[in-house]
This record gives structure tokens, C-alpha cells and sequence, in this order.
């Protein structure tokens, strides 16, 4: 009897312990991705939006931003390896890395292309309609099932989403084009970021899931490839020199990139511990309220007017993103203590 309740009470420690631990961990990602990102999405705007010098000059060339922020990821995580007396070789083939390498690439691409042509808001609010690409791709990639109402959602936000890209205030203009923004391109980039983000963390889940890796080690083999794709993207397209020009020529531009460089490489170890620990599903929920967060954020920093049209689609997709949001902490919840019961 004695040894039963002893067992007992050691087993309900060790579920104390573990849901502390679990506890811990989220607030970690959570607090972690929430900084990072916010701090990233106001630094991106800026550098793409925001004009430097006297004379007014735009930077263009966003394949730059993604070699820098890629090199110095890419360095980090070396060093991680080597501190923690890790293994420099490739855990699965190296065409796997590439692949989530060359997706990773156009996402970001496509991300800084689109900034001039929509505003940030514009921008953010759009990537919550990654819930279609994502579901795609989780049933082409990770062969899994989904609800009804998962796809209910789904079309509701988007539908939300375009209202918002739709009906840009009058006023709101874009640097790189005349009058209103650009919608047509816009709308293109970020459908193209939406396909490819959606696919790179699918990939990423699948790879993580699939060979048992460190997370250092995934993102030094990925970051790598980028260095060396966005390097040759700048040489064939005579970007290289230009953008070393511009950087030189103005000092804050400077200061601007190596700290987006700093927090992106902080950021994607976040994503990718986010990812590792919790899955795609997680994930996906954090990144919904660190996108409203930075629409709020932007709209006050950046002075951007928003249409009635625009109010009543980002109110839509907002509701419609936190139900699903809460209904996917719920189901996590829910499977973690069946787990553990």
C-alpha cells in the first residue's frame, strides 16, 4: 500500500514537473519569436520604405538584406556547433537544405519586394492567409487530415485578407509608385512568399520530425546554401557593388542592416527551437498574434491610414485567425494530457 502511494505521488510530480517544463519552454518561444520579430518587421519596413540621406534615396536591392541576414546566421550557428563540441556534417543529404534554402530565399524575397508596392500593415495581414498554403502543402508533405471548419476558417480569412489588399486608404502611397500602391504586384509577391514560407516550414517540420536533428545543424546547412544562392543572385544580377555602394555611402543604412542581420539570426533560432518543440501547428499560432501586434505598431510608427474597407477586413480575418488560434492551443492542450494521463 505504501510502495502504491509513494508511486503515486511520484507520478504526479513527474506530470507537475513536465507541464512546468512545457510551461517554460512556450514562454520562451512565445517571448522569444514575439521580440525578435516585431523589432524585424519595424527594421524591414524602414530600410524598404523609408528614405536615406539628403538627397532622398530609396534601397533597393532586398536581395542584399537576405545575403546579410543569411551570412550572419550562418556564422553563428558554426560557432554554436563548434562551442557545443557538435559534429559539422550534414545530418540528412544536402539537397534537403537546399531545398528549404531556395524556399527560404524566395519567402524573404518576396517579402522585401513587397514592401514597395503594399504597406507593412498590408503585408502583415496577408501572411495570416498562410493557412491555405500551409494546409496544402501539410497534405501533399506531411500526408495529415483536416476539419471542415479548418477550412471554413481558412476562406474567411483569406477572405478578410483581401479585402484589406482590396481597399488601400487613398492616401497611403507607395515610394516606388505613383499614386495609390501597386496592388497587382503586390498581391503576386505575396502570393509568391505565401507558397514558399508555407512549404519551408512544412519541409522544416518534416526534416526535423524525420532525421532527429539539432537545431543548429539545420539552420547552418540552410543558412549556408542561402549564403552562397543570394551571393550568385547578386553577382548575375550586378546588385553586388551597387548595394556595397549605398550601404557605404549611408552610415545609418548601415547600423539599419547589421541589426535586421542580428535579430533575424536571433529570430530564426527561435522559429526553428518553436518548430522542433512544438511543431508546425504552435508555431503557426504565435506567428498570428506577433503579426496583429505588428500591424498596431506599424500603423502608428509609420503613419499609415487605413479604409473603412480595410478596418472591417482586418477585424474579419483577426477574429476569425484567434478562434483559430485558441482552437489549435486547445487541441495541444488536449493531446499533451491525454499524453500524459
Amino acid at each position: 500500500m505504501a510502495e502504491t502511494t509513494s508511486a503515486s505521488v511520484s507520478s504526479s510530480a513527474d506530470d507537475s514537473n513536465w507541464r512546468e517544463n512545457k510551461l517554460v519552454k512556450g514562454s520562451f518561444a512565445v517571448s522569444g519569436i514575439m521580440l525578435t520579430l516585431v523589432t524585424y518587421g519595424i527594421l524591414q519596413e524602414k530600410i524598404m520604405r523609408v528614405p536615406y540621406g539628403v538627397n532622398k534615396d530609396y534601397f533597393k536591392y532586398s536581395l542584399f538584406l537576405v545575403f546579410c541576414n543569411r551570412i550572419t546566421t550562418s556564422a553563428v550557428s558554426a560557432g554554436a556547433l563548434v562551442a557545443r563540441n557538435k559534429v559539422l556534417d550534414p545530418v540528412a543529404p544536402i539537397y534537403k537544405y537546399c531545398l528549404v534554402s531556395v524556399s527560404n530565399i524566395l519567402t524573404t524575397s518576396c517579402q522585401y519586394e513587397a514592401l514597395k508596392y503594399v504597406s507593412f500593415p498590408v503585408q502583415t495581414l496577408a501572411k495570416c492567409a498562410k493557412m491555405i498554403p500551409v494546409m496544402v502543402w501539410g497534405t501533399v508533405i506531411m500526408q495529415k487530415k483536416y476539419r471542415g471548419t479548418d477550412y471554413l476558417l481558412a476562406f474567411i480569412v483569406t477572405l478578410g485578407c483581401s479585402v484589406f489588399i482590396l481597399y488601400p486608404a487613398g492616401t497611403d502611397i507607395s515610394p516606388y509608385g505613383r499614386g495609390r500602391e501597386n496592388t497587382v504586384w503586390g498581391v503576386l509577391l505575396m502570393l509568391g512568399y505565401l507558397g514558399c514560407d508555407g512549404f519551408t516550414s512544412t519541409f522544416q517540420d518534416k526534416m526535423f520530425k524525420g532525421y532527429n536533428m539539432e537545431i543548429h545543424n539545420q539552420i547552418f546547412y540552410t543558412t549556408l546554401c542561402s549564403c552562397v544562392l543570394s551571393l550568385t543572385g547578386l553577382i548575375i544580377q550586378g546588385q553586388l557593388l551597387p548595394a556595397v555602394e549605398f550601404v557605404y555611402l549611408h552610415k545609418d543604412c548601415f547600423f539599419d542592416i547589421a541589426l535586421l542581420s542580428t535579430v533575424a539570426t536571433a529570430s530564426q533560432f527561435f522559429i526553428s527551437y518553436t518548430i522542433r518543440t512544438f511543431g508546425a501547428l504552435t508555431f503557426a499560432t504565435i506567428m498570428t498574434t506577433r503579426q496583429l501586434v505588428s500591424i498596431m505598431i506599424s500603423c502608428v510608427w509609420f503613419v499609415h491610414p487605413l479604409s473603412w474597407e480595410q478596418w472591417i477586413g482586418a477585424c474579419g480575418s483577426s477574429f476569425s485567425f484567434e478562434f483559430t488560434a485558441a482552437d489549435s492551443i486547445f487541441q495541444v492542450v488536449a493531446n499533451a494530457y491525454m499524453m500524459v494521463v
